[in-house]
């Protein structure tokens, strides 16, 4: 067996070797109450899946929703495996694999978008190419002192490990990111 994919307890390597991990985005509807989000984080752990980007935001105040975005990566067994063991948590109301929704409604990818704060300090020509390249990819400058940059970034996430990395050079310091809030086009609701 090759030595990346010899067993390490995960669900994982239980798939056949032909299946490639592919990444999807899972958007979980929940009640609004104390420890939900531990069990569905408990769900993943507990079977080795791991979790590349999580928010949670209360979406539904009156009836007391939160909408959990989760993005993950595993072979399409293992994916389907995830969205039956989610369903079967008591407080969850819903399961969207909206990466499958979108394929089936001839989009690439459900609509995500990620938030970054992005500090970068400088002085000279490093801060002014971190002020122009900020402006190039639509960055908003929300603070700001003789010495350093706080940038807001909204897009893609691929979008913003591209400014993070342009970044790199000019003075880099500190990262904040949100995680994929995610949604599917067209007009029906989740």
């Amino acid at each position: 067996m090759n030595a990346h994919l010899q067993p390490t307890g995960s669900a994982y390597f239980i798939a056949k070797e032909t299946e490639q991990p592919v990444t999807h985005t899972l958007s979980v509807l929940v009640d609004n109450e104390p420890g939900v989000l531990a069990r569905v984080i408990g769900l993943f752990s507990g079977r080795g899946y791991n979790i590349d980007s999580l928010t949670v935001s209360e979406t539904e105040h009156e009836r007391h929703l939160s909408r959990i975005t989760i993005v993950t990566r595993g072979t399409p067994h293992v994916l389907q495996q995830i969205k039956h063991q989610l369903e079967r948590i008591v407080p969850v109301h819903r399961v969207n694999d909206l990466s499958v929704i979108a394929a089936e409604r001839g989009h690439e990818r459900p609509l995500e978008r990620e938030l970054a704060l992005v500090k970068v300090a400088g002085t000279g020509n490093d801060r002014v190419e971190a002020l122009r390249l900020a402006e190039a990819f639509n960055a908003k400058v929300s603070d700001a002192t003789t010495e350093h940059f706080i940038f807001e970034m909204t897009g893609k996430s691929n979008k913003v490990d591209q400014f993070i990395s342009i970044m790199q050079p000019l003075g880099l310091v500190e990262i904040c990111r949100t995680g994929v809030a995610a949604m599917n086009r067209g007009p029906e609701g989740m």
